[in-house]
């Protein structure tokens, strides 16, 4: 988190008194901006009211789609572990939204206590009733991307009205209250699935004044072949182009996001390089969360500023006495020409204006007379906010030195070992890519040394890894890691998942494969396709009786890091 000294030098401004950009932010927000929202009802039309927990928690990722297009098995690729409560399958698994979390212990929290926790961003969320909050809960796991990044599973949207009116709450609205508040928000789609529902359109239209944070992802991209992908491509972005209704075209990450081999591997280089740039975006999360946080509140403000100057302009018209109902009738059907008189009067930008459709349904509810009048005091505040506050606050964060607090463990990994891990590179999906899973749960180990020991009595199956490394050309006893990737990639399992395998067979870390430490590796790779999770570290039965443990190599050499 960027960190501020109070300042002791003489000024006519209040004090520094806060440590934190995002302190600062809330003080800000709770000082200047509040009151005005307050007054004009600004909640009961547009957002509820922040509180500090929605300055100080993690950035969120929102995951979309419809069903069956990968969003939890994004997720669980991305953690590389399982989360409690997630159902992975063909048919619409996940019926319920879904926080995960970081934690300590697994567990999962139901959304009513979630909504009553003051510590979390949850509690404007009790606005969507309690059929909503039985469909909500939090996932809390111990990952070391989830230190980082909050990731919010959706249930898959589905199509026809009859579906829309069982889920019993607001869904739009629930999505656009998550879109609001995230960093990122992943629509995905499958490479089988491309057709939008009404009730996706919805979801996507829900999503107004976000764009910026849209990422378009074409999952399961290796079931399909290459002259298909290419079709299917064309046809995503031209109905992306009718529903999200801008004239950019969307860029479009192509890949599949998952641990299993490559069913068509024709485009594998492709798919590892989109793949590379879609977690260079979520690496850098951190980085930008606190902009992203200053530049909500600043649209937050301007929205506010404008309904502050509507309500009180349309309480300024309305009569002392006789004929408020035909005057307020009217006023709502003509409030294009109050949008013009506000525009004129107070210099507001038509863009700063509320949908007018939406804000004409809207104002039916309320009587006009009780709207405040024009409080200049307040408007004044709002001002100062973004014209001094703001503007000190972006000047201290470009001169600060900011530390690196970009996304590790999981997908992402570590760089430890790069220099030796032919994984690693320009043609792998990133430079920050997995090595060793920092915080995840350890599978059974013994599936993977009882394994080892029935290859080890199978002599014809030990035979063939020892044909097959010696079919390779070993130089002194070594493959180097040029051949030994060749050999490795025909397994057609994702770089993410050989650069793990390379890290856990290269005991000696020399960047080359001996007789043993190939066997390791091909062990680990048919292990992997036949459905096991990779250890964190390679058990101990598995290290070669030649070699020691991997805590001790380079013992002699502490300063080789």
């Amino acid at each position: 988190m960027f960190s501020w000294l109070a300042r002791n030098d003489s000024r006519k401004r209040e004090p520094l008194t806060f440590t934190t950009v995002t302190e600062r932010l809330w003080k800000c927000y709770n000082d200047k901006l509040q009151p005005l929202e307050a007054t004009y009802l600004f909640s009961d039309f547009h957002y509820p009211p922040m509180s500090a927990p929605d300055f100080e928690a993690k950035p969120m990722v929102l995951l979309m789609g419809q069903y069956s297009v990968g969003k939890s098995s994004f997720i669980r690729y991305l953690l590389e572990r399982d989360f409690p409560g997630m159902r992975i399958g063909p048919e619409p698994t996940t019926d319920r939204f879904v926080a995960v979390m970081h934690s300590e212990n697994d567990r999962v929290i139901p959304g009513n206590v979630l909504a009553a926790d003051p510590t979390k961003q949850f509690r404007s969320l009790e606005k969507f009733g309690n059929s909503f909050l039985q469909k909500f809960e939090c996932s809390a796991t111990n990952s070391p991307v989830l230190e980082r990044v909050t990731l919010i599973d959706t249930p898959g949207v589905l199509s026809g009205e009859k579906q829309r009116t069982a889920r019993g709450y607001d869904f739009e609205g629930v999505i656009e209250w998550f879109a609001q508040r995230s960093v990122m928000i992943i629509l995905l789609f499958d490479a089988h699935k491309l057709d939008i529902s009404d009730e996706f359109c919805r979801c996507i239209g829900s999503l107004k004044g976000n764009e910026e944070k849209i990422r378009i992802v074409l999952n399961k991209a290796d079931m399909v072949t290459t002259q298909e992908l290419i079709r299917v491509n064309g046809a995503l972005m031209w109905s992306l182009g009718k529903v999200l209704g801008t004239p950019e075209v969307a860029r479009v990450y192509v890949g599949s996001f998952w641990d299993r081999p490559f069913q068509i591997d024709d485009m594998k280089n492709l798919f590892e390089a989109e793949q590379e740039d879609l977690f260079h975006d979520i690496q850098e999360l951190q980085k930008q969360d606190v902009t992203q946080k200053v530049n909500d509140l600043i649209r937050r403000a301007r929205l506010a500023k404008a309904h502050c100057f509507l309500i009180s302009k349309l309480k300024s018209q309305m009569p002392s006495f006789f004929w408020k109902q035909s005057t307020k009738e009217a006023l709502i059907k003509d409030l294009k020409s109050v949008y013009d008189q506000v525009q004129r009067e107070a210099k507001i930008s038509q863009g700063d204006f509320p949908p007018l459709s939406n804000f004409q349904d809207q104002l039916k509810a309320y009587d006009f007379s009780t709207f405040s009048k024009l409080n200049t005091h307040l408007v004044t505040k709002v001002d100062e906010m973004m014209a001094v506050d703001i503007a000190e606050i972006m000047k201290e964060m470009s001169q600060e030195q900011v530390p690196n607090q970009a996304i590790t463990g999981g997908a992402f990994g570590t760089t430890e070992d790069d220099l030796t891990n032919p994984f690693s590179g320009d043609d792998s999906i990133s430079n920050n890519d997995l090595l060793l899973l920092c915080g995840r749960q350890q599978p059974e180990q013994w599936v993977f040394v009882t394994r080892w020991e029935e290859l080890k009595r199978d002599h014809m199956a030990s035979a063939e890894y020892d044909k097959q490394f010696f079919a390779l050309e070993p130089k002194d006893g070594k493959l180097s890691s040029l051949k030994a990737r060749e050999e490795m990639v025909k397994s057609k399992l994702p770089n993410s998942v050989l650069k793990k395998i390379w890290s856990l067979a290269d005991v000696d870390k020399d960047g080359m494969l001996d007789q043993n430490e190939f066997a390791i590796a091909m062990f680990l790779i048919n292990s992997k396709q036949e459905g096991h999770d990779l250890p964190d570290q390679l058990p101990i039965e598995l290290i070669p009786s030649s070699r020691p443990e991997p805590n001790q190599v380079d013992g002699n050499d502490t300063d080789r890091d």
